[in-house]
């Protein structure tokens, strides 16, 4: 759950940074700097939540899956809180060209540990209570 408002913002960016292209109106990077923030801050710690599930739970530590979705959530918090920097003094000058490329470059990485979390789940079962999920088919097998 803590996800959705990070990924949701740093598409929001990608959004906001073309309207600047196309309108030169600064309230668009002035909106990318509120969202450039949003995304990399509530990034960091859906992170350092991620982190913990990474190195307590044996077996999500074991697979190269989880690795590889860290890894690549590394990489796009780094870039994302490059872009947040980069716009701090100057939102408007750093939209165009390097602040779009940045964006462009964080939801790519985005999409793709996006595909890596949700193999994690729905072929994994990481953070998946399999024995509740269980039960509840069960019970609505002998209600039928």
């Amino acid at each position: 759950m803590l996800i959705h408002f990070p990924v949701a913002a740093l598409l929001m960016l990608v959004a906001t940074d073309l309207a600047y292209w196309w309108t030169a109106d600064p309230f668009w990077a002035r909106a990318g700097l509120w969202l450039a923030g949003v995304g990399a801050l509530g990034g960091w710690i859906s992170g350092a939540a991620g982190l913990i599930d990474l190195v307590t739970v044996r077996q999500v530590r074991r697979l190269i899956t989880a690795w590889c979705h860290s890894i690549i959530a590394v990489m796009l918090l780094s870039l994302a809180s490059l872009n947040w920097l980069l716009r701090l003094g100057q939102p408007v000058e750093a939209v165009l060209p390097w602040g779009l490329l940045l964006s462009l470059l964080t939801a790519g990485l985005m999409s793709l540990a996006g595909y890596l979390g949700g193999q994690l789940v729905y072929e994994h079962a990481v953070g998946v209570d399999t024995e509740e999920a269980a039960d509840k088919h069960a019970r609505a097998r002998g209600s039928l």
